[in-house]
């Protein structure tokens, strides 16, 4: 296997834990500080940077407090260079089901998601 490939899946299991446990420092491990956080699936348009998007996830219940299944799944990886890569996946918070699209970048030897676009829909 790839160990880039390797690296992405061991990154992206530690967003999907971030976000199932609400832990905003796992997250800000795996979020470069100049990440964005983009959703366009209700107006307005929300656009976060990590400071304003880390504080959100701490103050929030987690999935794991309320028992929630975990429902999250890696759709694809591609890769643009050695580098640069994008990861398609799925997971779910509340009634809403959420689709990532994530770029990452590796930087310093290891790989960070520097922009998350998503979209979600509610159960």
């Amino acid at each position: 296997m790839d160990p880039r490939y390797a690296d992405v899946v061991a990154l992206l299991s530690r967003y999907f834990d971030g976000l199932y446990t609400s832990d905003n420092l796992a997250l800000a491990e795996v979020f470069h500080p100049k990440a964005i956080y983009v959703c366009a699936s209700e107006e307005p348009l929300v656009q976060l940077t990590m400071s304003e998007y880390l504080p959100i996830v701490e103050k929030r219940p987690s999935p794991a407090s309320r028992n929630e299944p975990r429902k999250d799944r890696i759709l694809s990886i591609a890769f643009a260079g050695p580098v640069t890569a994008f990861a398609q996946v799925n997971c779910a918070i509340g009634d809403r089901y959420f689709t990532d699209f994530l770029s990452l970048i590796q930087t310093e030897g290891r790989w960070q998601i520097i922009s998350k676009v998503f979209h979600y829909d509610r159960n």
